[in-house]
């Protein structure tokens, strides 16, 4: 990795355990001397959206200038869609954006409230990111394939479908996923299984 972005990881329904690809990517980004923001969200067994969100803002803020990328995994992904819909501080706006596994607008959690359907706002999404990218894998429960093709559509952005990827988490398998670190650097690094 030629350049050492500012990189800030977030989490899902649940958070991401030490096993998960987000902490795995934290320690390699930490390694290579990068500056990584790894948020733990109030109440990710719970999460509220608002309460979230304002968490959410407040580590934008706090951001250093420079390189400033962002990966969300699956609630945490729909919340950045929810931020760059209402996102009016172009202060805020960060240079690449990698949305994994978003939940689709049929998926139905108790816990989880106000997260989907997430907002498809194209603009919004130029707004709050001069690059965004999703990936999904191919048998996710959260999300279809034919949800994820409609998701990038409307929002004008890359989609990359992971054969056997499910939710492109720790029960998926995915702990250490070399091609997202490959991502974190470089966005033209194609998004493929972590093996």
């Amino acid at each position: 990795m030629s350049t050492l972005p500012y990189v800030l990881l977030l989490h899902g329904h649940t958070g991401s355990g030490p096993e998960h690809w987000q902490s795995w990517l934290a320690g390699e980004l930490a390694n290579l001397g990068a500056t990584v923001d790894v948020p733990q969200l109030t109440d990710p067994d719970r999460p509220a959206l608002d309460v979230w969100l304002a968490e959410l803002r407040h580590h934008l803020e706090a951001a250093p200038e420079g390189e400033r990328v962002l990966l969300a995994h699956s609630a945490g992904a729909c919340l950045w869609l929810h931020h760059a819909a209402t996102m009016k501080d172009p202060r805020l706006r960060f240079d690449r954006v990698l949305l994994v596994a978003p939940p689709g607008p049929r998926w139905d959690n108790p816990d989880v409230r106000g997260f989907t359907p997430a907002p498809l706002d194209a603009a919004g999404i130029r707004r709050a990111a001069a690059w965004t990218q999703l990936v999904v894998g191919d048998n996710d429960d959260a999300v279809s394939v034919a949800d994820a093709v409609d998701m990038a559509a409307g929002l004008k952005i890359d989609l990359d479908v992971i054969p056997g990827g499910a939710h492109l988490n720790t029960a998926a398998g995915y702990g250490p996923w070399p091609a997202v670190l490959g991502w974190t650097g470089d966005r033209h690094t194609r998004l493929v299984t972590n093996q």
